[in-house]
Order: structure tokens, then sequence, then C-alpha cells
């Protein structure tokens, strides 16, 4: 019988449009070669900022309620000129990301090969980490407002709130336990500011040594967020499973993901592990409106968070088909421009599909 999975492709702006696309074109190539195995149905969107300019908003008000019904969404980027990033950030991907409760976000940083690295390190190419992040509170719980403008210029007062649970911070470290038990090394690293945070985070490092307790396979260890930035840089092998706050992790995983050769390549899964709503699979960079509709963009992030995706549906061998893809493509020097190469968006992804029928084949 063939599995059949409903997705919302919500392209967003900018080069969202053209990278999902070349997703979607990947998935239903891997939809048609499995001979019925499982198929793909998709209903597209026009959430995002022009669609805001248009209407005043950047979902319909019953669009969260709306993505219920779907197995996945795979999500493009957003933002644009004329558009404030807080209105376009908080009207639809963090609504999104709320609304479902997609509390855990993963972004895995590889150093593929082929790819130039901003890193020296001798065992480059053994280099891979993921960055867990939790991705419901914290420093993005958007707890705060702004008042007093009517005492004139220069006196207005603005207070952010970050929000810190038990809960929360329980779910996202057990998570990232039991993540690191599935690697070949299992080690789980805490990264905080809780000598300068003195409260949230210091719940964080709590809950943190309460939950190490259950797991005692696996090594850990804690940082500041200061101290890691730097450990990213200088001893990226001592990395393995890194688990950290909403704001912390962002930041993080741009690091590592720009270490790695470049954010376009860098894919990423907002998650509802329990899968009580659908979860949504995008990839790190934004919307880069001075490239839009040029055919340079990068599309390995958007199609290796399309690999995350079949993982997600317990399509295990087809998600590693799909990333050895990938890796077979950067290692032949097919790269796009912000790699140095000078390969289209286009090439990158018929350089990817050619080299699953070779995996295909090898199998």
């Amino acid at each position: 019988m063939t599995r059949k999975f409903k997705i919302a492709v919500i392209p967003g702006d900018g080069v969202g449009k053209e990278v999902v696309a070349e997703g979607i074109r990947v998935l239903d190539y891997m939809a048609k070669q499995s001979e019925g195995k499982f198929e793909f149905e998709y209903d597209h969107f026009p959430w995002g900022c022009e669609y805001y300019l248009e209407n005043g908003k950047m979902i319909d008000d019953d669009g969260v309620e709306k993505m219920r019904n779907y197995d996945a969404i795979y999500f493009g980027a957003v933002g644009f000129p004329g558009v404030p990033d807080h209105v376009s950030l908080w009207g639809l991907r963090l609504a999104i990301c709320q609304g479902l409760d997609q509390w855990a976000n993963i972004r895995p940083v590889e150093f593929l090969p082929g790819v130039p690295r901003r890193i020296t390190h001798p065992e480059a190419d053994k280099l891979n980490w993921l960055l867990i992040r939790e991705n419901s509170e914290g420093e993005y719980s958007g707890i705060g407002g702004r008042n007093f403008d009517g005492r004139g210029k220069g006196q207005e007062v603005a207070v952010q709130t970050s929000l810190f649970t038990e809960k929360g911070c329980e779910r996202i470290i057990r998570f990232a336990f039991e993540t690191a038990r599935t690697r070949k090394r299992k080690k789980v690293t805490s990264v905080t500011k809780s000598n300068a945070q003195q409260y949230g985070m210091v719940l964080w490092d709590e809950v943190f040594e309460r939950v190490s307790k259950e797991y005692p396979d696996v090594e850990t260890d804690q940082w500041l967020v200061d101290a890691m930035a730097a450990q990213f840089v200088m001893h990226p092998e001592k990395l393995e499973v890194v688990v950290a706050s909403n704001l912390f992790a962002d930041i993080l995983s741009d690091l590592g993901s720009a270490l790695s050769g470049s954010l376009g390549v860098a894919a990423s899964a907002n998650l509802n592990p329990e899968k009580r709503t659908p979860s949504m699979f995008e990839s790190v960079h934004g919307s880069a409106p001075d490239i839009a509709g040029k055919g340079i963009a990068n599309p390995i992030g958007t199609i290796d968070s399309a690999s995350l995706m079949l993982d997600h549906f317990g399509l295990k061998e087809e998600a590693n088909a799909l990333h050895e893809a990938i890796r077979s493509t950067t290692e032949k020097g097919i790269l796009t421009r912000d790699l140095g190469g000078n390969y289209d968006t286009e090439d990158i992804t018929n350089a990817i599909i050619d080299n699953l029928s070779v995996v295909k084949d090898k199998a």
C-alpha cells in the first residue's frame, strides 16, 4: 500500500520560493522512484511579506489551525525590504512554531566534502555535531512591552522577559540525551549563561544535572555560551550533541554553519517529537532578497531539510540516500557561488538527482 504524505508548502519570501521548488522536485523524483512505496501531496500557501503588504498580516487568521491537517510543513524563508524583521518573524515562523508547539529544533553542523571551510582543523572531514535548540520559550517567549513614549524623546522604556519553565527545560534536555543515544559517540553538552542569568539558566543547569543522572551511558559537560563560541572554533572535535536555549542555540548554529562553509548548506527541523502536530522543515538561511530571482541561490540546505523530513516520516533509508547524494554532489565540486563555485540553483538539484540514481543503483 502506498503511504501518502500531505505537505503544506510555505515558500515565503525571496529565494525561499526558488529553493523550496527545488526541494519539491527532489521529493517528487524520489516518490516516483519508490515504485509506489510513498507519494507526496502538496498544498501551497502564499503567506509571507508580500502577503503582509497586501493584507496587513503575515498569515491568515486561521492559518496555524489549517496547518494541523498536514503531515509536515515545508518552509522557505521569511523577510523582505519594507517589512520589519520582528514583524515578519513573529507573524509567520514563530507563530507556527509556538502555535503548533514545535518545541525541539535540530540543526546539524556537518563539513561536507569539497566545500571550502572557514576553519583550519586536521580532522575537518570528520567533524559532525548536532545543535538542539529549545524552540518554544526562553529568550523568544515574546513576553514584554514598550511604554512611556508619552514622556518625550529618549524617555521610552522597553522590557523583554525570558521565560524558562521546568517542563520546557526538561523536555528539550531529555530529547538531547535520547538523541545522543542514537549516535556513535554518546555525549551531550549543555550551554547556558547561568553566571549572569541567575534564575532561568540556573534552573536549566539544575534540570540538566538531574536528568543526566538517568543517562549514565552518556558523557556530559557544561559550558557558558561565550566559552562555547570559542570551543566551536578551537576544539570542535569535542562536540557531539549540543543543547541550548532558544537564543543561544540560534546564534551557535549560525556560527557552526559559517564554519562549515555557508548558511546555504545548513538544514533544520522544527519538531513536535510527540507528533501531536505537524513538524516544519526549513533551511537556516534567510530570504536573501539581493539575489532573489537570479537562479543562483544554494538549495542544499532546503533539500537536506527534506531529508530530515523523510527521516521524520520513518523513511530512514531514503533520508540517508538523499543526504549521501548531497555529499556526492559537493565532493565532485558542484557548488554554488556562495561556496566558490559557478553552478546555478537548478544545476545543483540536477546533480543531486543524478547522484540519487547512483545511490539507488548501488543499493
